[in-house]
């Protein structure tokens, strides 16, 4: 790439590389695909994913990079932006497949108002149902709802939580958007640290997203672009799986570091 690239999009691989390969290809798509740099961090795989990325992705506009250790989300995210030269920095993942205009669109977002300091669009699934990415930021008794039968006497309070009574279509401020895609200023990145790497896997989003609304910015979800998102989701559904599982016990870790952080509403160990 000739000049210093606009936006530096920074795709976290593990093991899944067809997954990734089509979502790079979805960002040389873009409408400013030659204002973009692709960073792909594979995160210690462990098996031909940086193979097929190499034969599969020949652009120099790609640079893959691997960790020596699987890193966790919120490290080997912060791993591949420290190779980015671009003025915006998007996190997205292999999953996640942007349409063309997408980046343009957001990138004018961010532009016209500088109190943003994270913008998301609306994310769908394959049968073209929207995800519920954005939410209310959540309480201990919120995740307990949401993983147990408890959601059938509090439906009202996994509501509120989901914010499944707001309409997806409708361009609003919301506490915090999901990891999948999430696009803001290089420098607001930087400035806040990038992801808070205690947290291996799970609830690094939603902590980055109260970091940006204390440092006095806001969190703008903008459905009028969108992206394609896989069904599949790590952290499972129920509370079987939190137990059973490997990412599921994650889960329950970061969960417990994420309330001792922010218990009361603040900081406890920055």
């Amino acid at each position: 790439m000739k000049n210093t690239p606009l936006v530096s999009a920074v795709i976290l691989n593990y093991r899944t590389p067809q997954e990734a390969v089509a979502c790079i290809e979805s960002l040389l798509a873009q409408t400013i695909a030659d204002r973009i740099e692709v960073i792909v961090v594979d995160n210690h795989s462990g098996d031909d994913s940086v193979g097929v990325l190499r034969r599969r992705i020949r652009d120099p506009r790609v640079r893959i990079v691997e960790t020596p250790k699987n890193l966790g989300f919120g490290r080997g995210n912060n791993y591949g932006e420290r190779y980015a030269k671009g003025e915006y920095v998007l996190i997205i993942n292999p999953d996640t497949q942007p349409e063309p205009r997408a980046l343009e669109c957001l990138i004018a977002v961010l532009k016209e108002d500088p109190k943003i300091g994270v913008v998301a669009p609306r994310l769908f699934f394959p049968d073209g149902t929207t995800r519920d990415s954005y939410r209310t930021f959540p309480t201990v008794f919120d995740i307990v709802i949401k993983r147990t039968v408890l959601k059938r006497f509090f439906p009202g309070r996994l509501t509120r939580y989901l914010q499944h009574d707001c309409d997806p279509i409708v361009v609003r401020e919301v506490d915090w958007v999901v990891g999948a895609f999430l696009l803001m200023r290089r420098k607001v990145y930087g400035e806040l640290r990038g992801f808070d790497e205690r947290f291996f896997l799970f609830f690094e989003d939603t902590d980055l997203c109260r970091r940006v609304w204390l440092s006095g910015k806001r969190v703008l979800y903008f459905p009028e672009v969108s992206a394609r998102d896989s069904k599949h989701r790590l952290s499972g559904s129920g509370f079987l799986h939190l137990i059973t599982k490997h990412t599921g016990r994650v889960h329950i870790v970061s969960a417990f570091k994420y309330f001792w952080k922010w218990a009361g509403g603040k900081q406890n160990d920055e």
